[in-house]
């Protein structure tokens, strides 16, 4: 069929877009993997990479290693080297060819160990063992370091030698345990729990030197890890080089990348407590010099506040002051006697004016014109109260009832209760009544009554 004969929406890839999304299919659909195989066809070009087949009994893979992830790698491949490689899944666009992108490679029975190792790891950090809060503080300056490794081999030389350098003082017992091979580590953990059990020393370094995985194994074991954790003294791991890393390492209370740095760990320097103590010395005699010298100061000072405080001096100060107050006190008394001679005068010259004499002269003429002032006006008040009372009476009469009964009234009660009657309707024939007159009053007998509604005005 002709080009220009094709439907216009078909979608036409071209192979390095093919290859393209293949290879972001093939990355983006598995994780990094573990793969073992063995390795074929391996080459070493000048760029650093390293390409190779990794092949078992029935397929290969080709795999491709870069520089940088090939120059962390710890040993040298080879064709026909069984090996473990964690890989990414690619595609190599340029050929079309699925491959694998390695980042890491280890002999496939370490890759085992590996795996073992990690597992370990993560269930005894999941319980809690390598927590920082099961960390016990080393002791500054230890008397007596327990040294848990093989009495033969070069971890105990070099601790020893640095010991010896830094703090010759320290004595070190040697806890002797085989370091690898079948039933190391069940001793290694025999010896911790006996070591931590005598308590003779301060602290223990678990040390060996360095190797492969399959040979520090033993200092990856479950038992040594739980022992570790149970002691009671203070424990230093120093196993293999820096870059080994060990179960034990985890749970102890303080890592050491080498035996020689366990042992500058845990000791103090002796050259540099000396100079530290040469520089206190100094301190001490300067501070002590500063310290005479202030108390010398202070012991003139108090010298001299002795010698003003002196009883002889107090007591001549005392006797003049006293002189000079017997002074003051004589003026004193003379010059009170003048204002006193003074005052008496002025006083006599007062009695004199003041005598009793012309006192009662004085008094008898005021209590004469208070006696007429007295009777003029008892007279003036009595006729006042003789004219009100005379108009009082007057009008108390006019409006006395008595007044009204001299006219002819009476005030009619009824008999016994005194109740005033206004109204022939209070009373009933028969019953009595008083009426009261100008002079006197009649007890009387109801005979008849009559109801006279109409009032005069």
């Amino acid at each position: 069929m002709p080009a220009s004969s094709l439907p216009p929406d078909r979608d036409i890839y071209s192979v390095s877009r093919l290859n393209s999304e293949a290879r972001a299919v093939l990355e983006g659909s598995f994780p990094l993997l573990w793969v073992e195989g063995e390795i074929s066809n391996l080459a070493r070009p000048s760029s650093g990479h390293i390409y190779f087949s990794l092949k078992d009994a029935r397929a290969q893979v080709r795999c491709a290693m870069f520089r940088m992830r090939r120059m962390h790698l710890r040993f040298q491949p080879g064709n026909g080297m069984q090996v473990l490689v964690r890989a990414r899944v690619s595609l190599y666009e340029a050929r079309g060819e699925f491959q694998l992108a390695v980042e890491h490679m280890e002999p496939a029975g370490e890759g085992a160990l590996r795996q073992a190792f990690e597992e370990l790891k993560q269930r005894l950090g999941a319980e809690g063992l390598f927590d920082a809060a099961h960390k016990k503080p080393l002791p500054p300056f230890p008397k007596r370091i327990g040294v848990i490794t093989s009495p033969t081999g070069a971890a105990i030389r070099d601790l020893l030698t640095v010991l010896r350098r830094r703090f010759p003082g320290i004595s070190v017992v040697v806890y002797p345990v085989p370091v690898q091979g079948e039933g190391a580590a069940a001793r290694i953990a025999d010896m911790i729990r006996l070591a931590d059990r005598r308590g003779e020393c301060d602290l223990l370094v678990l040390t060996r030197g360095g190797g492969s995985l399959e040979d520090l194994m033993a200092f990856n074991d479950e038992g040594v890890a739980r022992a570790i954790h149970a002691a009671s003294l203070p424990i230093v791991s120093a196993v293999g080089h820096e870059i080994d890393f060990t179960i034990a390492d985890f749970v102890a209370d303080q890592r050491a990348p080498t035996p020689s740095a366990a042992a500058e760990l845990i000791s103090p320097d002796r050259r540099e407590l000396l100079q530290r103590l040469a520089r206190l010395r100094h301190r001490l005699c300067i501070g002590q010099e500063r310290r005479q010298a202030h108390f010398r100061t202070r012991l003139q000072h108090i010298h001299k506040r002795l010698e003003r405080l002196h009883p002889g001096v107090r007591l001549r100060q005392r006797q003049q002051r006293l002189d000079e107050l017997e002074q003051r006190l004589l003026q004193g008394m003379r010059n009170g006697c003048h204002r006193r001679r003074g005052r008496l005068e002025v006083l006599d010259a007062r009695l004199r004016a003041l005598t009793p004499a012309h006192r009662l002269e004085r008094l008898k003429l005021r209590r004469g014109a208070l006696s007429r002032r007295l009777r003029f006006q008892m007279t003036n008040r009595l006729e006042q109260a003789r004219r009100r009372l005379a108009n009082a009476g007057q009008h108390l009469q006019a409006v006395s009832p008595l007044a009204t009964l001299g006219r002819g009234y009476a005030i009619v009660s009824r008999y016994p209760s005194g109740e005033i009657l206004r109204d022939a309707a209070q009373v009933e024939p028969g019953e009595r009544v008083e009426a009261r007159l100008a002079q006197g009053s009649l007890l009387c007998r109801v005979e008849k009554k009559e109801h006279n509604h109409e009032v005069d005005p």
